[in-house]
């Protein structure tokens, strides 16, 4: 099995969108629904190779999901690309500051998405 990516979205039909790019590359999708469950998979696993999360989600949202695991993602060298409808530079910025490295905005171009991927995972 290929890298494992950790597809943090509340959109059911996103997710599939994104695991059918990255399943097209040789990546293994892994799926949580929002931010809290998200969380929970970074905090429990040691076998992610990239993070693709949404912002606006229920529960917590991709911005305070990757503030609350902000030490953990860089203790383990965990890249995290936001994607998201969302192009407000404040979130982006704020984004930054929690450790994001990317940024694609939907609807994305799953080449653009694999080549990110490819560049975070290399």
């Amino acid at each position: 099995m290929g890298k494992k990516v950790l597809i943090v979205d509340d959109s059911s039909t996103m997710r599939q969108q994104v695991s059918v790019a990255l399943v097209s590359a040789g990546y293994e999708p892994v799926e949580a629904s929002d931010g809290k469950l998200g969380a929970a998979q970074i905090q429990s696993r040691n076998d992610l190779a990239l993070v693709i999360c949404d912002i606006n989600m229920p529960n917590m949202n991709g911005l305070e999901m990757l503030e609350s695991v902000k030490a953990r993602i860089a203790a383990i060298g965990l890249p995290v690309v936001m994607l998201t409808t969302e192009g407000n530079p404040q979130v982006i910025a704020r984004a930054k500051a929690a450790g994001a490295k990317g940024w694609l905005v939907k609807p994305f171009k799953p080449q653009a998405l694999l080549s990110i991927a490819d560049k975070l995972t290399a």
